[in-house]
């Protein structure tokens, strides 16, 4: 178990070179380890012990109705939500949603989900990263390939200038060739955003339709004067104890039924897990929606585009920055802005100063071509 842990550790050590912003690393690598490191954890019996205690009955073997139990579900009977008149109506009970359920006709909530949690958790970790995977597999280290070595301190100044005029000339020579890479990359974000949502309605479904109001409903609960008037939401959707039926032949060859009383430990921790799930996929989905409209303001409003770069490149001249901006497309622009992050400002000031007075010399060097063609014409 201590491996495993260990191993999520390597997934989030620092790394030198950045190809994505901070929200697209809460998806890929804070939220897919939590979900796996979720999964680890109630999967460890030296954790949170046995996932089922079913009492004993008619000395019927404990390790067998532990085992068919689990196999087979457990269920409650469920009473209605929310006012005290209602809950009365429904009878005394020894624990929440537990009673007689001989004869019983209505409808009968089965924990079907329980065994499957561990799974679950594991398998939306690795839809949480897939984004990055992919975005890792089109991007083919470009940007660490471009800034390779330029991040260590102890690089002699002949060194950095040779590597500076090699960086140089890659965006000199194939500038105006990166608006695929920005689409990839703008894909992945989007992908992202619908991985979220998708979790969301997956959890809930997952849950018979509890999970998309357990955050408020719990909050609302927790918050009140008067628990007693409400159902605790918590043990409504992660019930401790629980029934479980088991039949077999008596001495007289007739069927004989067992209403057996079953403990899921494991709610004790799946209760507390899903209520931080419901309330970080609710930030996460908030702060992608804002990240896919800021992408749109970007592509959109093209004037905007050399003052987000400012932001990134601080001491380079913002004519150069307008110039890029305006001979460039969004792929340019977002390249030069991913590189900004890791590279020091006085590299990239540098190399923007100095990619800003070729592109001027080319301007200006075909405005002198288009003049003397027009003087030819005229004589």
């Amino acid at each position: 178990m201590l491996d495993l842990f260990i191993g999520l550790k390597r997934v989030t050590k620092r790394r030198t070179v950045h190809i994505d912003n901070a929200i697209f690393r809460l998806h890929w690598l804070f939220t897919s380890v939590i979900l796996i490191a979720f999964s680890i954890l109630l999967s460890g019996r030296q954790y949170v012990g046995e996932p089922i205690h079913c009492m004993e009955t008619n000395n019927l073997p404990k390790t067998m109705i532990n085992t068919y139990c689990w196999i087979q579900s457990t269920f409650i009977i469920p009473e209605p939500k929310q006012t005290a008149k209602q809950r009365a109506s429904y009878g005394e009970t020894a624990h929440p949603w537990i009673r007689n359920s001989q004869g019983y006709t209505g409808n009968r909530k089965w924990q079907t989900y329980y065994q499957w949690v561990t799974f679950t958790l594991f398998f939306q970790g690795l839809l949480f990263y897939f984004p990055y995977y992919l975005w890792k597999l089109w991007e083919g280290g470009l940007i660490k390939t471009i800034s390779l070595g330029m991040q260590i301190a102890l690089i002699t100044d002949e060194e950095k200038g040779h590597k500076r005029k090699i960086i140089l000339d890659y965006f000199y020579r194939h500038f105006g060739h990166h608006r695929l890479y920005a689409c990839k990359y703008f894909f992945c974000e989007a992908l992202c955003l619908a991985n979220v949502i998708c979790q969301l309605y997956f959890t809930d479904w997952f849950f018979d339709g509890e999970f998309i109001d357990y955050g408020p409903l719990t909050v609302s609960y927790i918050l009140s004067e008067n628990r007693t008037s409400l159902v605790n939401p918590m043990i409504r959707m992660f019930p401790r104890m629980t029934k479980c039926r088991f039949q077999k032949y008596g001495d007289s060859g007739d069927i004989s039924t067992y209403d057996i009383l079953c403990m899921l430990p494991l709610n004790v921790v799946n209760e507390k897990i899903y209520l931080f799930l419901w309330f970080w996929y609710s930030i996460l989905l908030i702060l992608t929606v804002l990240l896919i409209l800021f992408r749109l303001f970007i592509v959109i409003c093209f004037s905007l585009r050399p003052y987000f770069l400012k932001s990134r490149c601080r001491l380079s001249k913002t004519k150069c920055l307008r110039l890029i901006c305006a001979r460039g497309n969004i792929g340019d622009w977002f390249l030069m802005y991913m590189l900004a992050n890791n590279l020091d400002p006085l590299l990239i000031r540098e190399i923007t100063d100095g990619l800003g007075k070729k592109l001027e010399r080319d301007a200006n060097g075909s405005k002198n071509h288009i003049a003397m063609q027009a003087v030819q014409k005229i004589t």
